[in-house]
This record gives C-alpha cells, structure tokens and sequence, in this order.
C-alpha cells in the first residue's frame, strides 16, 4: 500500500499512481505541441483544454484505447484544426506510445558506500 493508492484500497490518495503519471504525460505533451502550432499561426492559446482518457485492460494488465481531446479557446476552421491534429501528433510520448520501445530490466544489489 502506498499513500498514493486510492482510498477504496488503503491508500490515502495523495499524489499519482503509475498510470495516472502516464497518461498525464501524454496530455501534457499533446497540449505542449497545440499549443505551439496555436503560437505559430498567431492564434489564441489560452483556454485550451486538453483531456486525455485510457481504458485499463487485462492479459497483461495495462492502459490502452487512450483518447486525447483538445478544446482550443476560439472556433478554428478545418485547416488549423488538422494543423492542431498533425502537431500533437508529432508528440514524442504519443510516437512512443504508438511504437512500443524495447525495455530491459536490470535487478542490481545496492552496493555499499566506501568510507
């Protein structure tokens, strides 16, 4: 149990668990990349609102079908919304999500500290 945990499963429910960490992350990311192309067209960034949504699934126990929404602060037409689209499509945690990196784990004994 970690203080993290929610409080249906002992926890106290401060700060973010794992998951939570992940797909914040990815919003933050997508709204970082909105709100650049936002900048370089000159148009409004404040007020953008970005939510992002993922299903936690079984066999193996994960997050997937992760949706991102962005909500800009003014009506775009269909050019800079696609602009919108193709930026936080170029986010570095969305590439990674959609092209699974190579982990490797590495289990070390803590080594003791010379005096």
């Amino acid at each position: 149990m970690a203080t993290r945990d929610p409080a249906e499963n002992g926890g106290f429910d401060e700060g973010m668990t794992p998951p939570e960490l992940l797909v914040s992350s990815l919003g933050s990311c997508a709204g970082f990349y909105a709100a650049q192309y936002l900048k370089k067209k000159l148009l409004a960034t404040e007020g953008t609102v970005v939510r992002v949504f993922a299903e936690k699934v079984k066999n193996p126990a994960r997050l997937d079908n992760f949706k991102i929404e962005v909500e800009v602060p003014a009506a775009v037409d269909e050019e800079h919304r696609k602009g919108v689209e193709d930026e936080v499509h170029h986010c570095i945690i969305h590439d990674t999500l959609q092209n699974p990196p190579t982990i490797t784990l590495d289990i070390k004994a803590a080594t003791a500290c010379a005096k």
